[in-house]
């Protein structure tokens, strides 16, 4: 039994940063997907795979997989980049390419 511990990104429809803040332990598949023939639905009988376990901390996620004999993996999350972008930067003179419509 293996797991991710990661915190999520902030979603791209909103600008809001809820739930960014959260550590989650999800777990990996231990087996693969099937299509059922009949009706096409993709199953699985990995129950793990529906369990997401939400944390304070990393620290806390770590320690309860610890705690229980869980691999883990941890995923950094990496943080944006901001870039100071303004409307007047579309009529500089040094422009590296003409303004247009």
């Amino acid at each position: 039994m293996s797991a991710k511990i990661y915190r999520p990104a902030k979603t791209a429809m909103q600008s809001g940063k809820a739930k960014t803040h959260i550590w989650v332990l999800e777990f990996d598949p231990s087996e693969p997907r099937k299509i059922d023939p009949m009706m096409g639905y993709t199953t699985s009988g990995d129950m793990l795979q529906q369990v997401k376990l939400t944390f304070e901390t990393q620290e806390l996620a770590e320690d309860y997989a610890k705690r229980y004999g869980i691999d883990y993996r941890v995923i950094q999350p990496k943080e944006p980049r901001r870039q100071s972008v303004s409307y007047s930067d579309n009529f500089k003179y040094t422009r590296n390419q003409p303004w247009t419509h």
